[in-house]
């Protein structure tokens, strides 16, 4: 038993570094729980692992993978490796790496380097490299980041938090000094005293953080931007979820697609899985003017009530009619309370909007930002949090002329 033990032990650190939120208590538990069931078949480990490992439902995939790949399924760990390449061809007849493979992968490979030393050395790294490191980290180009910085770079999205400006509503609350009179609640609370009204009780109107909506360009152009900015809105969709504000999101290329349902998935592998199968249009052409054109017909009245914020995520390079560009981009600026352009070719100094596309763009927006690194999407929280960061939109609009 003593050497299962060590397995189990293992194998539950091994889920921790895949994301699994475990504890001693729960790994004692299942040592316990296995020492009572026994292991003389492989489903009843399997079972028996699964009730105190697994706290969640979306955990049950990443569950699944690594314990096949643990307890050393013939051929699995292999595949799990090579899902940590950037890009790989898939041979005919293999399926796709399921969603959180990765995350299992380097998991086990974590493990793996662990077990096979006997001692671990520890390496004292300079606080001031570190801060050198991060700060490099925060500039470089997220065209130009090594695979582990990419890593580093997602998970410092899915977890950069910020808010919009809220806006009062129609809607009211209870207050001790709101400008309302609370009729009802002051008879209420008269019952007490006899019928007596000792205090006028107050409201005031709620006040609401509006609807965010982000319309992305994943054209050839614009694919590894758009991969970052999803790790980003989707972090942003459960942060927003939990404080009960609304955000949507669109991806377009040579159509529009809602995304919104496949982002609110909580685990990211699984997300942006389900939103690679919804988007067969990825890494192909680009049609802004027919995606903004079907977004204002189909989705705006829906998603851009109560003075909504949209989220323009392209370069504005444009293949379709640059008039019809022109009408769909003035129409949707009329329906949002205001319209960000998000362009990645920003971070060239010298850019000036000469394509038609951007030009036909830059006359009916609000806000122009930089989106292609760390660095540019603080600055961007900063400013729809409210904290006064100076754009480039006048300057260009200048430049286009």
């Amino acid at each position: 038993m003593s050497a299962l033990a060590d397995n189990i032990v293992h194998f539950a650190r091994t889920l921790r570094r895949a994301g699994f939120p475990l504890g001693t208590g729960q790994i004692n538990e299942a040592l316990r729980a296995v020492a009572l069931v026994g292991v003389a078949r492989r489903d009843d480990l399997r079972a028996t692992l699964f009730a105190t490992l697994v706290t969640q439902p979306s955990q049950s995939p990443l569950f699944d993978q690594a314990f096949d790949a643990f307890w050393r399924d013939p051929g699995f760990f292999d595949k799990a490796l090579a899902s940590l390449l950037p890009q790989t061809l898939i041979p005919p007849g293999e399926l796709p790496p399921t969603a959180g493979a990765r995350r299992v992968a380097e998991a086990l490979r974590g493990q793996t380097q662990q077990r096979d030393g006997e001692s671990r050395v520890l390496l004292e790294l300079d606080a001031r490299d570190t801060a050198s490191a991060d700060e490099i980290l925060a500039a470089k180009d997220f065209e130009q980041m090594t695979a582990e910085e990419i890593a580093r770079a997602k998970s410092v999205l899915a977890r950069m938090a910020w808010s919009l400006p809220g806006r009062l509503t129609r809607r009211t609350e209870a207050a001790p000094h709101g400008h309302l009179f609370d009729l009802r609640r002051t008879l209420r609370k008269s019952l007490k005293t006899g019928g007596n009204i000792v205090r006028l009780e107050r409201r005031r109107r709620q006040t609401r953080e509006p609807a965010l909506v982000a319309l992305c360009d994943i054209s050839g152009s614009m694919s590894n931007y758009a991969r970052m900015c999803l790790h980003f809105l989707h972090g942003l969709t459960h942060l927003r979820r939990i404080e009960g504000d609304a955000t949507h999101t669109f991806l377009f290329g040579t159509r529009l697609t809602n995304v919104t349902r496949a982002l609110r998935l909580r685990d990211p592998d699984e997300a942006l899985m389900k939103v690679a199968s919804l988007t067969p249009d990825w890494d192909g052409g680009t049609r802004i003017a027919g995606a903004l054109d079907r977004f204002n017909r189909d989705w705006s009245r829906r998603v851009l009530s109560q003075g909504a914020v949209v989220l323009l995520i392209t370069d504005g390079l444009e293949r379709d009619d640059v008039a019809a560009l022109g009408r769909a981009a003035e129409r949707l600026c009329r329906s949002a309370r205001s319209v960000v352009w998000l362009n990645p070719l920003l971070r060239f100094d010298a850019y000036a909007p000469k394509a038609q596309g951007a030009k036909a763009l830059i006359a009916h927006v609000d806000e122009l930002r930089p989106v292609h690194n760390l660095n540019s999407m603080a600055d961007l929280a900063a400013a729809l949090s409210g904290r006064a960061v100076g754009d480039r939109l006048q300057s260009l609009k200048d430049r286009a002329v």
